[in-house]
């Protein structure tokens, strides 16, 4: 047989016993994350909760922390966990617990999912979408009672935050229950959505003498497209002219990013915003 054949041959061998042997490893894990799955509702869905507990959460066992619910848990829940610890160290923030509100399984159609929860009203595709105030509703009967039954959460410092069709929830969520959270941190809502329908929802709520109380971060992409920025612009100038005397408001344009690369940006300060007040330090910082 030709040299090269049999080296060949020897080297196939050589692969396919390496492929045998080779070791398998752990896959990453969040340090300090709890996965908890709850019962199948009444609607039938199906929500997992990725839980992110704070560094000494199992010291400081009488100690209860502000708790900052996400949408899309999937995804927001890992760029909330990357961004805490920079926040707590530089004590711009206190430690927290983060609750990224998700969906059982893998491999799901999240486009499909998350557009039944986090839409207010229809958007074209039927009963797939405009259940929001379901959503909303499983928020504060099941999933707050479970978390703060579960773990040592503060019930006066409750953040909710989302991105895009998110931070639309989190603005419906602010109008619909005003007293549910203390805090909203909305990145780039989807206020374009149907027409503008969130500002005649927010319309509604002024006129008949609602009252917002707390802290509220807004945020947009300095190059999203220009439809999409024009009405959260518009709800921008909105709730400025409230002058809602009891709520701190921040609105930031983040310079250079879109819809996505803007969103970590936005989450950092605008968790600093909304949790400031119980922050450990004020003011400059000083290293380390």
């Amino acid at each position: 047989m030709a040299p090269l054949v049999l080296l060949a041959i020897a080297l196939s061998a050589g692969l396919a016993l390496a492929s045998d042997t080779a070791p398998s490893y752990p896959p990453h894990t969040i340090p300090g994350s709890e996965l908890r799955v709850l019962p199948v509702n009444a609607a039938g869905r199906h929500y997992q909760l990725s839980v992110g507990l704070p560094a000494s959460y199992a010291e400081e066992t009488a100690r209860r922390y502000p708790v900052v619910y996400v949408t899309d848990g999937y995804w927001d829940f890992e760029k909330l966990d990357a961004i805490r610890g920079a926040l707590v160290f530089d004590k711009v923030v206190p430690e927290f617990i983060i609750v990224g509100l998700g969906y059982v399984g893998e491999n799901l159609d999240y486009g499909t999912l998350r557009g039944w929860e986090l839409s207010p009203v229809p958007l074209g595709d039927g009963p797939n979408t405009g259940h929001a105030a379901e959503f909303l509703a499983t928020i504060e009967t099941e999933i707050i009672p479970f978390v703060e039954r579960e773990y040592r959460a503060d019930p006066a410092h409750r953040v909710l935050g989302g991105a895009s069709l998110g931070g639309l929830f989190t603005l419906y969520a602010m109008y619909s229950k005003p007293d549910l959270f203390s805090a909203w941190v909305a990145v780039t809502p989807a206020v374009a959505l149907n027409d503008g329908w969130l500002l005649g929802y927010e319309q509604e709520f002024a006129r008949a003498g609602g009252q917002l109380r707390g802290r509220l971060f807004v945020s947009m992409g300095e190059n999203e497209s220009p439809d999409y920025l024009s009405a959260i612009l518009h709800y921008n100038s909105r709730i400025t002219a409230r002058r809602y005397a009891d709520l701190a408001y921040q609105f930031r344009i983040i310079d250079g990013e879109r819809h996505a690369g803007m969103q970590l940006e936005s989450y950092t300060r605008g968790l600093r915003f909304v949790l400031a007040p119980l922050a450990p330090e004020q003011g400059p910082g000083t290293f380390p």
